[in-house]
């Protein structure tokens, strides 16, 4: 717990209950470290922060404008999304423009987010395009036929579209591609642990579009449809969505399972990776949101778009308040 430091504390009737600890880095697009809190280089699986980044060897190769995908698909290849209609649509459209079925999909099926969130009721059928990581895994099998590679297995870590995938990443977070700690994310794809510095660095990168001299066109395409279609990135009522649409165009961002969010300006050419130890969702957008503070990047209108994200008040069943959240941290700018 050393390279961790407490981040966003909850008091109840004025006396602390609990503390989520985690870290924080800010990098510019050559990955040097402006500012952090914590273990700016504490190594962290990346879980759903990483999607932007995997689906380089697909832009790379022209497989967008080969297949047909639209901004919205590009969007979808990007998301966490919460199985709204919307989403779905997108997935079937990814899979019908490739020649597929989504019975290809192998990231497994979940009740959509959106059910869960309260949104809408629960469809006749719940199937893999419901998942989060559909439009990711759409991405993928669409960069297997463009490649003729066999989409029996696209996930095994040895498949050339995962080696491609694995070389991409590193090169975009500036690591070698034997320095990514392997795992499997929760959608059975393979997923990288990096520190949190060479994660920002990779959504710096992003977010700088074509200034980049290596994924230059490919990262502009991902950002202008990340940020034109933040409701596809995530879904109706969600933090990359919020926080998408409170950026105006500038931001880019994007939540990971158990803690993670990476959150990059496109004027300032900076990003940041956080990460709560604990997972709790709550303590990730609150941290989000006094991180952007800290930093000056909030104006009045920001700040009050974003208010609700910080869940200062903690109220009960009845609606009373009865404890508060609040950030733990000073950032240490680096002079």
């Amino acid at each position: 717990m050393t390279s961790l430091v407490p981040l966003i504390e909850l008091y109840r009737g004025g006396t602390l209950e609990s503390t989520h600890f985690g870290a924080v880095a800010l990098v510019d697009t050559q990955g040097r470290l402006l500012a952090s809190a914590g273990d700016p280089m504490r190594t962290v699986f990346t879980r759903s922060t990483l999607k932007a980044l995997q689906a380089l060897p697909f832009m790379q190769a022209g497989g967008p404008k080969l297949f047909g995908f639209t901004r919205e698909n590009v969007a979808m290849m990007c998301a966490s999304h919460s199985g709204e209609p919307m989403h779905v649509a997108n997935v079937e459209a990814m899979l019908d423009k490739s020649g597929l079925t989504y019975k290809t999909l192998q990231c497994g099926c979940h009740m959509p987010y959106y059910v869960e969130a309260g949104v809408g009721p629960a469809p006749a059928v719940v199937d893999e395009r419901h998942n989060n990581c559909s439009g990711k895994h759409a991405g993928f099998l669409a960069h297997c036929v463009q490649q003729g590679w066999p989409v029996a297995n696209y996930l095994a870590p040895g498949h050339p579209l995962q080696q491609a995938i694995r070389r991409d990443v590193a090169r975009s977070v500036g690591l070698a591609p034997e320095d990514l700690k392997a795992g499997t994310d929760g959608c059975s794809a393979p997923n990288y642990a990096v520190p949190l510095a060479h994660l920002a660095r990779g959504y710096a990168r992003l977010a700088s579009g074509e200034a980049d001299g290596e994924f230059g066109e490919s990262f502009s395409q991902l950002a202008d449809a990340m940020t034109a279609h933040p409701d596809l990135v995530s879904g109706t009522g969600r933090s990359d969505q919020a926080f998408m649409r409170a950026g105006r165009g500038d931001w880019v961002t994007k939540a990971g399972a158990d803690g993670m969010q990476a959150f990059a300006s496109r004027s300032r050419g900076q990003a940041f990776a956080l990460k709560i130890s604990d997972g709790n969702k709550l303590a990730v957008n609150a941290a989000t949101v006094a991180v952007l503070d800290q930093l000056g990047w909030l104006d009045a209108r920001q700040r009050d778009e974003l208010r609700p994200w910080r869940s200062e008040a903690i109220a009960n069943a009845r609606g009373t308040q009865v404890g508060e959240r609040k950030p733990a941290f000073s950032l240490q700018f680096v002079a």
